[in-house]
């Protein structure tokens, strides 16, 4: 990995400055950039080998083996483009390989050479290749200007052009300029995308998602969430799409596999993609997280999970169609409702409503500060006191299309119709549309193949009951005029959804999208609905844009004289971007009386699934190789049986799914996947007493790949 201009890394967010703590205990120090891999205390926590050996500018490292893959991190453990992921990160590829036939979902599946290998539908590779501070840039050209809708979009436009100046010098790479702190730094990533993914090695699903949604974010923990991927290019070493022609790419640095793993106490580190964090937000924030998004969306997705798996229950076809839906679905809310329990556990609100007062009292007692930051408080709890009053009509909006299958078919065609109808000759609507139908079909065919009408019609029932009772600058006039309640609410659904055209998936591909002329003329209620609904949506959005721009220089304000306030620098919330965590295997006390190990073993399968539960059966070779004590060289002996999942203090967050832990030596001992439940509150908050994160021992991957599976080729070609 190359660091690009690193003269002007000597700005806020990159440097260390007097009075930063090393302490593993603050909370808002656990995920660095690597340019911030001086500040973490690596060495005094543990680490044995050199900073410079995991990321040294210039020089190959220990980050040039991570990729982001589907949202999550994986690592190339081989020469020859192997990958080690989650199994819930490739879920969604292996759904799509499925059929009622070759259920690989529920079966499991294993290549035994490179020929076998399935092409995982929608996986893609990134590799980070090199990142520059590009602040300056940004800020410089937004500083004369006050009003915020001009703000945001001089903000996102000066964005785009460092996104598309880069790919202009070096083609070859995707760019992206990420936002490290609200309307105060930020930095251009390069990245190489590497298109050609396929299915190696995924365990069974009574492995991969032992324990279901009972065990999800629980400790303790048996899950054997792992997959092996295999990154594909063309003869000539470039990325390029699915082809039986291409080879198995040859990354810069793979990691080692260290089959002897660890033991409690024993110094652990993360690299990887951790998705949004949200530390550095005011008291406010916290209340909208509490009062309105987290509980909401929780609700919202249990319904939306209780309407699929009724759908789908005697229906194999129908069950395997929605279920990386519902997966998603279960995960998030979960993950919600450990968050609200957190944040009323520890009552952050209170505390962040502390910091808050003694921050204006700070501020107030500075003249020079006074001056510039005097309003400032009182100008986010305005901000927030505006955006609270229709924070119910934002959410539903957020959610309305993602709810409804047959909303986004109808969102999509009208995108290319409303173009099209725009184009002032027969010609240029022709070729309008002959450059955006293969694009828009493609996308078509990914919402219809979750799509169930009955599903439909109930989700759609509901989202439309609540909005129909929304009151004050909630209400949506499209809504409104239709007049509806509970009960009639459900009937519009399953009247509109009956009667539209739009759920014949043939019908929409082949013959209103055939033509131009035929898009333009085609007609449907759904359709018709959807254009009213835009309507108001577009209205908020521009809202919407003129808040984005005040909070951006509200924000930035804000972590500005929070440093000052605090006298260090922070480092920024995990945004997508590479980042390092470290910390130590250790359990933890999470009630009264109680000490939670951090290793569960195999026994802990055993006595889950004498309990006849469905979401603890597992395969019998796992019982049969228990009882002839057949566990080889992955044994731990001080546990007399081989380990399955273990915890650890490290500051993990969505998006580190799939990350590589490493021991002291830089060698993989285990791979990340969950955090506890009281963890999930780590995007607002990280303390050491409560956050724990979750990964699967590399010698129970090891182990059943061995002895179960008989994928003894993954162990040989990563040299165990």
């Amino acid at each position: 990995m190359k660091f690009i201009n690193s003269t002007t890394v000597a700005l806020a967010l990159f440097l260390s400055t007097v009075n930063v703590s090393n302490s593993k205990a603050n909370p808002d120090e656990g995920m660095y950039p690597l340019s911030e891999l001086s500040r973490a205390g690596l060495k005094k926590a543990g680490l044995k080998i050199s900073e410079k050996d995991i990321y040294n500018p210039g020089q190959v490292g220990l980050v040039d083996a991570l990729v982001q893959v589907s949202g999550c991190t994986g690592s190339f453990v081989s020469n020859q483009g192997l990958i080690i992921t989650n199994h819930h990160c490739a879920f969604s590829a292996v759904q799509l390989a499925s059929t009622a036939i070759n259920n690989y979902l529920k079966n499991g599946f294993v290549a035994q050479n490179q020929a076998q290998e399935i092409e995982a539908k929608g996986l893609k590779i990134r590799i980070t290749d090199s990142y520059e501070d590009v602040s300056a840039k940004i800020l410089n050209a937004v500083a004369n200007i006050s009003d915020p809708v001009e703000r945001i979009n001089t903000i996102k436009r000066k964005q785009q052009e460092l996104v598309k100046q880069a790919e202009k010098e070096d083609p070859s790479i995707k760019a992206e300029v990420s936002e490290m702190f609200i309307g105060k730094s930020y930095v251009l990533f390069r990245y190489k995308t590497i298109e050609d993914v396929r299915l190696v090695y995924i365990p069974r699903q009574n492995i991969g998602e032992f324990g279901g949604e009972t065990d999800n974010w629980v400790w303790p923990r048996h899950t054997g969430d792992y997959s092996f991927l295999r990154a594909y290019v063309n003869k000539d070493g470039k990325s390029a799409p699915y082809s039986q022609d291409n080879v198995p790419y040859q990354p810069k640095k793979h990691l080692k596999v260290n089959p002897n793993g660890v033991n409690e106490n024993d110094f652990t580190f993360i690299l990887g993609y951790p998705g949004k964090t949200f530390r550095h937000r005011p008291a406010q924030y916290i209340k909208y997280q509490q009062d309105y998004l987290l509980p909401y969306v929780s609700n919202l997705y249990d319904f939306q999970n209780k309407q699929m798996e009724e759908a789908g229950k005697d229906n194999t076809d129908i069950a395997l169609s929605l279920a990386t839906r519902i997966k998603r679905n279960a995960n998030v809310l979960k993950n919600y409702r450990g968050k609200l329990k957190g944040l009323r556990g520890i009552d952050l609100l209170t505390t962040k409503k502390q910091e808050d007062e003694a921050l204006a009292t700070f501020i107030l007692s500075k003249p020079e500060l006074k001056d510039k930051y005097g309003n400032l408080l009182n100008d986010i709890a305005a901000y927030y006191q505006v955006s609270d009053q229709d924070a119910f009509k934002e959410l539903w909006f957020n959610n309305i299309y993602n709810s409804t299958s047959l909303l986004k078919v109808a969102r999509d065609l009208q995108v290319l119709k409303i173009a099209l109808m725009k184009e002032k000759s027969t010609p240029a609507a022709k070729q309008l549309f002959d450059n955006n139908v293969a694009q828009l079909k493609a996308s078509l065919k990914e919402i219809y193949k979750s799509y169930n009408k009955q599903a439909d019609q109930r989700i759609l029932g509901k989202m439309l009951s609540d909005a129909a009772a929304f009151q004050g600058k909630n209400q949506i006039a499209s809504i409104q005029q239709l007049q509806l309640n509970n009960e009639t609410a459900q009937h519009y659904a399953t009247q509109i959804i009956n009667n539209s055209k739009l759920a014949d998936q043939d019908y929409v591909l082949n013959t209103v999208l055939a033509d131009a002329h035929t898009l333009q003329q085609f007609d449907d209620k759904l359709l018709d609905f959807q254009n009213s609904l835009d309507q108001d949506i577009v209205v908020f959005a521009a809202e919407q844009q003129r808040r984005e721009g005040v909070l951006n220089k509200l924000m930035g304000d804000y972590v500005a004289v929070k440093e000052i306030f605090q006298a260090k620098n922070f480092i920024p919330d995990a945004n997508s971007t590479l980042r390092l965590t470290y910390g130590h295997i250790k359990g933890y006390t999470p009630a009264d009386a109680t000490y939670m190990k951090p290793f569960t073993t195999i026994e802990g399968i055993i006595q889950k699934g004498n309990l006849g539960l469905p979401e603890f059966d597992y395969p019998k070779e796992i019982k049969t190789a228990y009882l002839n004590k057949n566990f080889g060289p992955y044994l731990k002996k001080d546990l007399g049986s081989v380990p399955v999942n273990i915890l650890y203090d490290m500051d993990t967050t969505g998006g580190n799914s799939g990350s590589p832990i490493m021991n002291a030596n830089g060698e993989l001992i285990g791979v990340n996947f969950d955090r506890a439940y009281d963890a999930t509150i780590n995007d607002f908050a990280w303390n050491e007493s409560y956050s724990r994160s979750i990964g699967v021992d590399i010698r129970y991957v090891l182990w059943v790949a061995d002895k179960i599976d008989n994928a003894q080729f993954i162990l040989k070609e990563m040299g165990i």
